[in-house]
């Protein structure tokens, strides 16, 4: 077990101001395997100081200059790549082999793009007498999740950074070492002192402290629907810019034209990837009702293949959820389900054979699932997909809309016909036929899944202000 003693502050690593400690756990065999700072509002305080003093010469500096450092922590984390991906193994439970793909790869490629962008991108424009100047916000809070933790770490500070913003992060505490990793990587290529600030603890505590302060210029946040109301709430008291990445409940439609076991594989996939613990998972399957029963064949069939074990194990293909907490909870969503009358296709509450240490959780499918239902309607968080019928396209669409959330969905069937009706699904991003993932594209919600975007461009202009010079 490691003990993280220090927090990142001005460019070193100090005590925190709080005496207590916070444990982090392997997900697979709930053992602790380092403690972390749980850190204060008074550390809050000095971080923020410090990301102040250090604004002015960082914003100042040439963007080519900014660039130079984003890469080079680019290579810094590549140089860990197997620490990084291995460490979130533990602490989330994705599958190695998946865990160095995405947890570990999607981070450093986004300090890569947003170095890349600084070399394109234009930040001043004429309109008539005004020339239109974009520059950085000031000091920028970011407060990130812990399901993606690295990953969404770097789609909040590569680009806050690179628009010339100073930062202080609170990541998660339930998966923090990643986060000391990027603090490592940083203090070695010398990024100036304040510049970036890493401040460890609990959202309460930590988080709230940076949305309310009033030299934290932005607060950007990632997490579930409730906490990002509550830090829109608290930051609204300074009337700062506030970006919300928030839950989801993303509806997967499937049409009558798709090629159908095609669509189902797929969706299946889509829904268990990182044990659920997706804010875009497509966990509501939507299909025709003639078909119902041929989709929950198929989907059950699927769902069997993702093999429940240690992420370290090459043939497993579902990891654990992240904590006995996330694990209860999505039990009890399960017996839900059943409860309400959902028919039970594969899996259920009970631990996966053999697993009964670990926070693990069997691929679950319910077939028959109507749109009151609890497991149509709550974000679970957890391997679970529930398969809706529908008698007309219209309906369909009703029912993919029929949530306060709008982060994600997919549409399945003939090209046109499948954009047609992506184009009508209230949600920020939608994949037509399994478009794969793309990491310039925007991303972010409608309605309670969000404010604001991330990524590529799109993720860079959240970081800036909009002047008018009147010439």
């Amino acid at each position: 077990m490691r003990a993280y003693e220090n927090i990142f502050i001005n460019g070193q690593w100090i005590a925190s101001g709080g005496t207590d400690t916070l444990p982090v756990t392997d997900s697979t065999t709930e053992e602790t395997i380092a403690t972390i700072p749980e850190g204060t509002a008074a550390d809050v305080d000095k971080a923020v100081a410090a990301a102040k003093a250090a604004f002015p010469a960082w914003s100042a500096l040439p963007k080519e200059a900014r660039a130079d450092y984003l890469l080079k922590i680019q290579a810094g984390l590549d140089a860990r790549t197997e620490e990084i991906a291995s460490t979130i193994a533990k602490e989330v439970g994705m599958p190695i082999f998946l865990s160095n793909l995405i947890q570990a790869g999607l981070p450093k490629a986004n300090f890569g793009i947003a170095a890349g962008l600084l070399g394109s991108y234009e930040f001043e424009q004429t309109v008539g007498n005004a020339l239109i100047v974009r520059e950085a916000i000031g000091v920028v809070g970011c407060i990130t999740p812990w399901n993606y933790p690295l990953h969404q770490i770097a789609l909040k500070v590569a680009p806050a950074l690179a628009a010339g913003n100073t930062v202080v992060l609170k990541p998660s505490e339930v998966a923090p070492i990643n986060a000391f990793i990027l603090a490592e990587v940083i203090n070695e290529v010398g990024l100036p002192a304040g510049v970036f600030n890493l401040v460890t603890g609990i959202g309460p505590v930590v988080g709230e402290a940076i949305a309310s302060h009033p030299d934290v210029d932005m607060v950007s946040f990632t997490g579930s629907t409730r906490a990002g109301k509550r830090v829109a709430e608290v930051a609204s008291q300074t009337v700062k810019k506030v970006s919300l990445e928030l839950g989801g409940k993303s509806a997967n439609v499937i049409l009558a034209d798709a090629d159908f076991e095609k669509a189902v594989t797929d969706g299946v996939g889509k829904c268990l990837l990182n044990s659920g613990q997706t804010c875009t998972a497509l966990t509501r399957m939507l299909v025709p009702r003639e078909r119902l029963a041929e989709a929950a064949q198929i989907a059950g069939a699927a769902a069997e293949t993702f093999t429940p074990g240690n992420p370290f194990d090459a043939a497993t293909r579902l990891g654990p959820l992240v904590s006995a907490a996330q694990r209860e909870r999505v039990r009890g969503f399960i017996n839900k389900g059943v409860e309400e009358g959902a028919t039970l296709v594969t899996g259920g509450a009970s631990a996966p054979e053999g697993l009964d240490t670990g926070y693990f959780v069997s691929p679950t499918v319910f077939s028959g699932v109507t749109r009151d239902m609890t497991i149509a309607r709550e974000e679970i968080f957890g391997p679970v997909l529930s398969i809706m019928p529908y008698d007309t396209e219209a309906e369909a669409i009703e029912i993919a809309n029929d949530t306060v959330y709008g982060l994600a969905g997919g549409v399945w069937g003939e090209a046109d016909h499948a954009k047609a009706v992506a184009r009508q699904i209230r949600a920020g991003q939608v994949e037509v036929n399994g478009g794969p993932f793309n990491i310039m594209a925007p991303f972010g919600g409608y309605k309670q899944s969000g404010l604001g975007r991330e990524a590529g461009t799109f993720g860079l202009e959240e970081f800036l202000e909009v002047k008018a010079l009147l010439l």
